[in-house]
């Protein structure tokens, strides 16, 4: 079972991002990232092509690794480690106040 998961709630804790909150959008599993959905966002300058006819600049978020992001606390509303709890058979991830931590 993973920490993370698409559709998580997260803070970073690190970088130029340090303090903002976001819902993940992608994980990247080989390479242990996380995109956040609306953070570190990059501008990326691309060539006139079919889809594209104009070109120019584009922004979109840049991966970031996982070790930056916690999960929120669903109760308390801060970052929080994780835990892992089997109960009737399932196994779920656990916020430091008792909560279950929901994603996708």
């Amino acid at each position: 079972m993973q920490r993370l998961k698409v559709g998580d709630t997260v803070q970073i804790i690190a970088g130029s991002e340090k303090g903002k909150s976001g819902t993940i959008k992608k994980l990247i599993k080989d390479e242990d990232k996380v995109i956040v959905e609306g953070l570190n966002m990059v501008t990326k300058h691309q060539k006139p092509n079919a889809r594209n006819q104009q070109g120019g600049k584009t922004e979109q978020e840049a991966p970031i690794h996982a070790s930056n992001v916690m999960p929120i606390d669903p109760e308390t509303k801060k970052p929080t480690r994780v835990k892992y709890a089997t109960k009737d058979g399932v196994k779920s991830r656990i916020a430091k106040s008792g909560a279950v931590i929901k994603g996708e």
